[in-house]
């Protein structure tokens, strides 16, 4: 293995102040709720609303304000998305009347939760895309109520029209123009007028980060996400323009953000390191993407796909891409990553968009135990049992000494009792 670019590396961040900052918002929420909302709105986002729910005069305005194509294309890309999650959901099955013995029957419900807050960030970009991408899974899973919420516009008391019309579109119950820390502190406690949800799912900056995470327990999460990732692995059959685009695509989301490439080419790296200093010089958002390339970007050179495929694994990547001739050779030997890319044909800006696969991705090795949002998250899989009284008497007297062995002797006597009487 060599280093044909090097990227910093992340240390541990001093997270004290984030901690403590945060912990007294929530707290502030918690105490004085609507107050305390509408003080942090107009402190962060300018916003002076005092009524967080959007109303349908609200939505109908962000409608008249889009274009006939901009509508249609967040309707297409809707029907893929929910296409997909509701494939997905019949993948998920009840379990009835399992025996592992005579007269025991086991099995198994699935049961949405009941309610949930989709969490849209504003921040540098109007991420429309993520209402479909949270909104849609959990309606398809049958979750009852549905809430989104994004900061306003800044200065402004309306949600972005493009926002606002996808979590529309992809069926949101109710809407609130509200973001930040306290917006999760709402949503997990409630407020005079917000109603807390039984899960937060969606991603946001580091103080929505940090509120989930020290909200976490009183409310499902879906996990705490960080900057974005890509890791392409290339075998040089590809086009260097093509994976430079794609490091581009996601180091233009936050300085923090990180593209990477391993590959086995030495010459095509260098081709893709220049490239992506042409593309800088055009391209808009180069003041995020450059320092964020700079920063972070990682190109590396491997002395076959099979370390190439172990470097991936290693590093568990949010977005994992395939740039190589024979992609499907390689798919069953990866198995850390949020989402796989396969083919040049397939760029990961598909996946973020329309091609119907969820965007909410885990990140900072996350892929290593979760994968990302999908319906699933929105399901619980809960037992249940039933048994015969012979199947009872049978089973008593072996957990009768079980749990004499562990000392729990009051367990013991409930299995006792059932067979004596």
């Amino acid at each position: 293995m060599k280093l044909l670019k090097e990227a910093r590396v992340r240390t541990e961040e001093d997270k004290k102040k984030l901690t403590q900052t945060v912990g007294d918002m929530i707290d502030d929420v918690k105490k004085r709720k609507d107050e305390a909302l509408r003080e942090y709105s107009q402190r962060f986002d300018g916003s002076k609303r005092s009524v967080f729910l959007v109303s349908k005069e609200e939505i109908q305005e962000a409608y008249d304000q889009l274009t006939e194509q901009e509508i249609l294309d967040l309707k297409k890309a809707a029907e893929h998305i929910r296409a997909f999650a509701g494939a997905q959901k019949e993948t998920i099955k009840p379990l009835e009347n399992f025996s592992p013995a005579p007269g025991i029957f086991l099995g198994h419900r699935i049961i949405p939760v009941k309610s949930c807050c989709c969490y849209v960030p504003g921040g540098n970009y109007p991420l429309y895309s993520t209402a479909l991408m949270l909104v849609i899974p959990a309606k398809t899973a049958g979750v009852e109520r549905v809430a989104a919420c994004s900061p306003v516009m800044k200065g402004t008391d309306r949600i972005n029209p493009k926002t606002l019309a996808a979590m529309d579109i992809a069926g949101a119950d109710e809407i609130y123009a509200v973001g930040g820390a306290q917006a999760i502190a709402a949503f997990s406690y409630g407020t005079e007028e917000i109603k807390p949800v039984d899960m937060i799912v969606g991603p946001g900056n580091q103080y929505v980060t940090e509120a989930k995470r020290q909200c976490y327990g009183q409310v499902g999460i879906d996990f705490v996400a960080g900057p974005s990732e890509v890791l392409v692995i290339a075998d040089g059959s590809g086009t260097p323009e093509i994976v430079a685009a794609d490091l581009l695509a996601q180091s233009e989301h936050d300085p923090n953000a990180k593209g990477m490439l391993i590959t086995t080419d030495e010459k095509f790296g260098q081709a893709v390191i220049q490239a992506v200093e042409n593309e800088l010089a055009w391209l808009s958002t180069a003041s995020i993407a450059r320092k964020s390339w700079e920063t972070y970007g990682e190109v590396v050179l491997a002395d076959s796909l099979k370390e190439a495929v172990q470097i991936a694994n290693d590093y568990a990547p949010e977005h994992l891409e395939l740039n190589v001739k024979e992609p499907e050779a390689l798919k069953e030997q990866l198995y850390n990553y949020g989402s796989l890319f396969m083919g040049e044909n397939t760029a990961e800006v598909f996946g973020d968009y329309a091609s119907g696969t969820n965007h909410t991705l885990p990140t900072l090795k996350a892929a290593r135990y979760t994968g990302g949002v999908w319906v699933g998250t929105f399901l619980k899989t809960c037992t249940h049992q039933s048994m015969t009284p012979e199947a009872m008497k049978e089973l008593a007297p072996l957990v009768e000494r079980m749990a004499q062995g562990e000392g729990l002797m009051g367990h013991a006597q409930a299995a006792k009792v059932r067979k004596e009487k």
